[in-house]
């Protein structure tokens, strides 16, 4: 009995002798402290471009030419929101604001809804050439974009597809198919075979298994995946100025506003601000799943 009593003693007052004292954090504290400082310095620098865009595109149009982006910081009243309610007015714009949401929306749906379910075939079906195909879909990364500019864009004459949306869409799908499936099918033959097995025992069918186990326990992959496929199809320029003419994204639009000797800077600081300030929110929006998804596959 004096056995266990000392026992449960001893585990009671375990945790009070392991209690860290404060001295030992604040040493811990100070040895990391250069690491944070050098991390915000990085952090701050990067983030310089963004906050002189932002500034830039408060100046007004008069003093764009004569004044410093940083001067705003001493002088409010530089500053103003006229140039974003010309943005909101401007019909091209805010016409190539939607075209290009519609497009990456489209351009992000669709090839994760075909990769997770080949991603699924290439990790838990049996079937001929399994391997064989996964190998020349990894192959097909290397492929440079370039190469099919031109084939498609006949090809897109021939078809009525040049200057549309699914166009766009469906050229984008193609080159992100096979990132997407070798991302998820990392990822998904990471997961227990035990739960596909205990599935099937119960009567699922492969899309039942699919859909109620695969989908949720990939949702990390998934979201990391619309991350990037959203990202590169927004900043996309190279394909939307090969296969758009009326229909021309943001990247477009803005491009469109350079000219030889001058540039409306008024109207290209705002535009790429509310540009680059969309995909600020997708990434913030899923960001809890970024990690997860980069990691996807690495380990079991």
């Amino acid at each position: 009995m004096s056995t266990a009593t000392e026992v449960v003693d001893a585990r009671v007052g375990a945790p009070a002798e392991m209690t860290e004292p404060m001295s030992a954090k604040v040493v811990r504290f100070l040895a990391k402290t250069p690491v944070y400082l050098v991390l915000a310095l990085i952090g701050l620098f990067w983030l310089v471009p963004a906050i002189s865009l932002f500034f830039t595109s408060l100046l007004q149009p008069s003093a764009i030419g004569t004044t410093g982006w940083w001067e705003i910081l001493s002088s409010p009243s530089l500053a103003t929101l006229d140039n974003y309610r010309e943005i909101l007015d401007n019909d091209a714009i805010t016409s190539a604001i939607w075209t290009t949401l519609w497009i990456s929306l489209g351009a992000t749906f669709l090839p994760i809804a075909v990769a997770s379910l080949a991603a699924y075939a290439f990790a838990w079906l049996e079937f001929p050439g399994r391997d064989w195909l996964f190998v020349v879909v990894v192959a097909l990364l290397v492929v440079p974009i370039q190469m099919a500019l031109i084939p498609i864009f006949s090809l897109y004459n021939n078809l009525g597809l040049f200057d549309t949306i699914p166009g766009l869409v469906l050229f984008h799908t193609a080159f992100g198919l096979p990132f997407a499936i070798f991302l998820l099918r990392n990822f998904f033959i990471g997961i227990p075979r035990d739960l596909l097995e205990a599935a099937r025992i119960d009567g699922a069918s492969e899309f039942r298994i699919f859909f109620r186990v695969i989908l949720p326990l990939g949702l990390p992959a998934i979201a990391s995946l619309a991350i990037f496929q959203f990202l590169w199809v927004w900043n996309d320029l190279l394909v939307a100025l090969t296969f758009a003419r009326n229909t021309q994204p943001i990247t477009v639009a803005i491009f469109s506003q350079m000219r030889q000797f001058s540039s409306n800077v008024e109207l290209i600081a705002p535009a790429a601000f509310i540009s680059l300030a969309i995909p600020l929110v997708v990434f913030f929006a899923f960001q809890r799943y970024f990690v997860q998804g980069l990691l996807a596959g690495s380990v079991k």
